[in-house]
C-alpha cells in the first residue's frame, strides 16, 4: 500500500469515524441525559467498535485465553503505541469506563461524551490524578470495569517495546482486590504509526485478552507490575518477531 493510497484510505476512515459517532451521538445523549442509562451508554461502545471496523474493512482478532466472568469488574491495561488503541479497547466486554487524557474533553462533541460516561485524567496535576483513582475505585465498587493505558500516554519511541508502567492501578488492584486484566493491541503501532504525518495501513488487528492476575496471588505491587508488563511485551514480540532484539 503506497503513501497516496494510505492517504486516502486515512481520509476514508476518518470521515467513516466522524460519520458514526454522529450517528451514535444522539443515544450517547439520550444515556448521559438519564443517570441510569450511564452504563448502557458505555455499552453502545462495543456497538460503536464492532461498526466503525466494520465499515472501514479492517477486521479485528480478539483472542481470549480465559472466559471472563459476568457482573465482576476487571481492570484491563493495554499497551499504548497509537490512537487507534482507545477505539480499540472498545471490543472490551462489559460495562468498563476508559482512563483518559484530560485534553480529550476539549474535543467538541467528543469531549463532551467522554466527560460524561468515563473519566478524564490531568498526569501532571496531583489532585486530578488522585481524583481520577477515586472515581475509578467508585465505578469498581459500582460492578464497573476500568480501561487503562498503564505506560500513562504515548512516549515509547521503540515500539513494540513498552516503556514502564506506571503504579496508580495495580494500588487500585491490590487495594480493592480487583483482578487485573492484560490486554495486547499486537499490530495497531504498524496500522496507526505514532507520527508527524497520519496515515492509516489497512492491515489486520489483533487484540489478545490475557488471563486475568488476581493481586492476592502476588507478593507486592512490583511483583504484580512486573507480571503484567511481562505479559503484553512477551504477547508483542511473539506477534512481531521481525522486532530487532535488544542486548
Amino acid at each position: 500500500m503506497n503513501k497516496w493510497n494510505r492517504r486516502i484510505y486515512t481520509y476514508f476512515a476518518g470521515a467513516s469515524f466522524l460519520l458514526t459517532f454522529f450517528t451514535i451521538f444522539p443515544f450517547f445523549l439520550t444515556c448521559i441525559w438519564v443517570p441510569s442509562w450511564k452504563k448502557w451508554g458505555r455499552k453502545i461502545n462495543r456497538i460503536w467498535a464492532k461498526v466503525y471496523f466494520s465499515m472501514i474493512f479492517l477486521p479485528v482478532q480478539v483472542m481470549s485465553e480465559e472466559k471472563l466472568k459476568k457482573n465482576v469488574p476487571y481492570i484491563f491495561l493495554a499497551n499504548h503505541f497509537s490512537y487507534l488503541d482507545v477505539a480499540m479497547m472498545g471490543f472490551i466486554p462489559g460495562d468498563v469506563l476508559f482512563v483518559g487524557k484530560a485534553s480529550i474533553r476539549k474535543i467538541p462533541f467528543f469531549g463532551y461524551y467522554f466527560k460524561k460516561l468515563h473519566i478524564a485524567v490531568e498526569r501532571s496535576n496531583v489532585k486530578s490524578r488522585a481524583e481520577t483513582m477515586r472515581r475509578a475505585a467508585e465505578a469498581l465498587e459500582n460492578g464497573s470495569g476500568i480501561v487503562l493505558f498503564p505506560e500513562g500516554g504515548i512516549y515509547t519511541d521503540d515500539p513494540p517495546y513498552m516503556v514502564p508502567f506506571k503504579d496508580g492501578a495495580f494500588r487500585l488492584s491490590i487495594e480493592k482486590q480487583i483482578p487485573i486484566v492484560p490486554v495486547t493491541l499486537s499490530y495497531n503501532h504498524v496500522i496507526l504509526p505514532n507520527e508527524k504525518e497520519i496515515l492509516f495501513l489497512r492491515t489486520p488487528a489483533k487484540m489478545v485478552i490475557h488471563t486475568p492476575l488476581q493481586p492476592n496471588e502476588f507478593e507486592s505491587l512490583e511483583v504484580l507490575k512486573e507480571k503484567c508488563f511481562e505479559v503484553i511485551q512477551r504477547q508483542l514480540l511473539e506477534d512481531n518477531p521481525d522486532s530487532k532484539l535488544r542486548p
